[in-house]
């Protein structure tokens, strides 16, 4: 059972598809996150209250209607399975959000014009596929990005980072095929934490 956590929609279940497409990320795992977001030495309610959000990968919206429920003012969604978008209209609707909402049913690496840009970027894809990196740097040409903006990344546990980290410009590259090292990924950020959760890897990533 998916649901919201805190805020003005706290204890809103949420729909949830069947099967495995979707992958909401997990009450505990959420609350671990926000909590981070708003009191971590970087953080604050200021990066929640008032601002544009961004999910990307969205399947139930989950990460999005959280930061709404807790003070953002507007979200925009993109998702792509047909099963993850009756959910996530469904789960806009039941919190009474639908005009502070945008739905783009299509693929998020390839986004239209942004009308505004956004303060906070939640980025949870399908994992090993490289998407963070591909998606930030498309959102990024189409405006979407607003200077200084948060993205909140998902990967596997033990996936490299997602992104090239701006405060440790030398790292050692993580090995490919034969030992080869990978390409550096396609976008740079600020590494700003980053916590393990069983399979996943959350990272905060200032751009």
């Amino acid at each position: 059972m998916v649901r919201i956590i805190a805020g003005a929609r706290k204890g809103r279940i949420l729909t949830a598809p069947a099967g495995a497409n979707t992958r909401p990320t997990a009450d505990r795992v959420r609350q671990a996150l926000f909590d981070m977001l708003l009191h971590a030495p970087w953080g604050g309610a200021s990066l929640l209250t008032g601002v544009h959000v961004l999910d990307a990968f969205a399947g139930t919206g989950a990460l999005a209607l959280e930061a709404l429920s807790r003070g953002a003012s507007s979200a925009s969604f993109f998702e792509t399975d047909r099963a993850a978008l009756s959910a996530l209209r469904s789960n806009i609707a039941g919190c009474g959000w639908k005009e502070s909402c945008s739905v783009f049913p299509r693929d998020v690496t390839k986004p239209p014009r942004a009308r505004s840009a956004c303060s906070l970027i939640f980025v949870d894809p399908p994992y090993r596929q490289g998407l963070p990196a591909r998606t930030l740097a498309a959102l990024a040409a189409q405006g979407w990005i607003a200077n200084g903006a948060l993205a909140v990344i998902e990967t596997a546990a033990d996936e490299a980072l997602p992104l090239t980290d701006l405060s440790n410009p030398s790292p050692t590259p993580p090995d490919g095929v034969a030992g080869e090292p990978l390409p550096p990924p396609a976008y740079a950020g600020v590494l700003l934490a980053e916590r393990k959760h069983g399979a996943a890897r959350l990272s905060v990533w200032r751009l």
